[in-house]
């Protein structure tokens, strides 16, 4: 099937153009390329290995950690909102995704060289913090390529899609290193008998995955083409500071033509970085409070990883039926209910995490994919390409908050599960910011051809 781009404000000016599916596919691959970047360096492995007690004390390096995000996402928070718009007046949305995504393997290649030793943990730090950043840069310029394989009646299930894709390479991937470098107990481990000692399994699975994110992403290079940038966004290109004046321009006229997005883009802003801080800090809580060891950990990213993208693919057409904001309400109220209930029997055990924790995973990539199609029912007509820039880009400005309070609650609690609190309020907080928000209907129609 092919999806007619007429009503698609990237598509080529000829009416007739369709979206080919091998360009939806390779656009949906780069997911499954950095999904070694979400699910092994910052969730379920690296970060895991990092505070552990190899490294020092697992609660003081659970708060560092945070730190370190935190301050990433700030440097986030200062650049990212005119990244977008950069790249999108300059016509060059390939190779920034490129260059920022060239960037990010070269941290997942930092990942190897660090040994389970104090003296190496500012370099494991370094990597993922380093990484963290462009990776949302690079997700900038991803997200911005949605317009360009899709239409607004099928958004829901292309963007469902991508997202499942990032959950199945996640799985893909833990699978083959968990086998080949993580199963089992001793000096050696894995099918492939690997040392433990100075941290080889591990360091070996950051290999892998480095060369994982790098093979994958590559599709998305050849198949999608760039954008025609509309004279009008072309005359905006400008110097750094310049581009500022241009975004904060954009977002007051918004402001008096229509306030309802500009709501949205501050609440999605919000609780997309708690649904990130789910799955940053899951890992680590997994290993810190409930005990599990780092192959237990692989094996519930694995079921995790699994739920999410089960659940987020099934999820893509009941998104484009009933709109996507019940969809982002139902999921936050049941992720908020699950941690606090995690925050409260944590001392029961790693079977309340197994229950619980695979509840919540059941609602992230539902609510991460709706988040994405939500934008497109509320944007003022006419405006569509230039809005969807901002989600894209002003959504990484609270990227802070998660890791920031994270941290704070841990320091104040002095435990890591205190750490969930920290989670919470996001989560909290972006659902009720959400609450106001008017959706809209799409009044688009879509002409499909064999």
């Amino acid at each position: 099937m092919r999806v007619s781009t007429a009503l698609n404000p990237d598509a080529p000016e000829n009416a007739l153009a369709v979206i080919p599916r091998s360009q939806v596919v390779s656009w949906a691959f780069w997911d499954w390329a950095y999904s070694a970047f979400n699910a092994v360096a910052t969730t379920f492995v690296f970060t895991r290995y990092l505070t552990s007690s190899s490294f020092g004390d697992p609660n003081h390096n659970s708060a560092l950690l945070g730190w370190f995000l935190g301050v990433s996402a700030g440097l986030i928070a200062v650049i990212a909102p005119v990244a977008g718009q950069r790249t999108d007046a300059s016509g060059r949305r390939k190779l920034w995704l490129a260059i920022n995504s060239g960037v990010v393997g070269l941290c997942l290649l930092a990942t190897v060289f660090v040994r389970d030793s104090p003296a190496y943990l500012w370099l494991g730090l370094l990597a993922i913090s380093i990484g963290t950043i462009f990776y949302e840069f690079a997700g900038v310029s991803y997200n911005a390529m949605l317009r360009q394989v899709s239409t607004p009646a099928t958004v829901g299930k292309v963007s469902a899609f991508g997202w499942s894709m990032g959950y199945f390479g996640g799985i893909a991937l833990m699978l083959i290193v968990y086998v080949l470098f993580i199963v089992g107990s001793g000096s050696h481990v894995g099918l492939l008998h690997v040392p433990t000692a100075g941290g080889w399994y591990v360091r070996l699975t950051m290999l892998v995955a480095t060369a994982w994110a790098i093979g994958f992403s590559i599709p998305i290079l050849i198949a999608v083409k760039e954008p025609k940038v509309p004279a009008e966004i072309a005359a905006e290109r400008t110097s750094f500071l310049g581009s500022y004046r241009v975004l904060f321009r954009s977002l007051g006229m918004l402001w008096r033509e229509s306030r309802n997005t500009v709501w949205f883009l501050l609440a999605s802003a919000i609780f997309r970085d708690g649904l990130t801080g789910v799955f940053t800090f899951g890992g680590i809580i997994a290993g810190v409070t409930f005990g599990f060891s780092t192959s237990e950990v692989l094996i519930f990213g694995i079921v995790a990883n699994v739920v999410a993208g089960v659940a987020t693919v099934s999820i893509g057409a009941i998104d484009d039926r009933v709109g996507p904001k019940p969809i982002i309400v139902t999921s936050l109220t049941g992720m908020i209910v699950c941690a606090v209930i995690l925050f409260f029997f944590h001392g029961n055990g790693q079977t309340v995490f197994w229950v619980f924790g695979l509840i919540l995973c059941l609602f992230v990539g539902p609510a991460q994919s709706a988040s994405r199609t939500f934008l497109s029912r509320v944007i003022p007509e006419g405006r569509e390409g230039e809005v969807f820039g901002l989600y894209a880009t002003t959504g990484r400005a609270a990227t802070f908050l998660a890791p920031l309070l994270f941290s704070l609650f841990i320091t104040i609690g002095g435990k890591q599960f205190w750490g969930i609190l920290g989670i919470i309020i996001v989560l909290v907080v972006g659902l009720a910011a959400l609450l106001p928000v008017k959706p809209a209907v799409e009044k688009a129609t879509v002409r499909r051809t064999a």
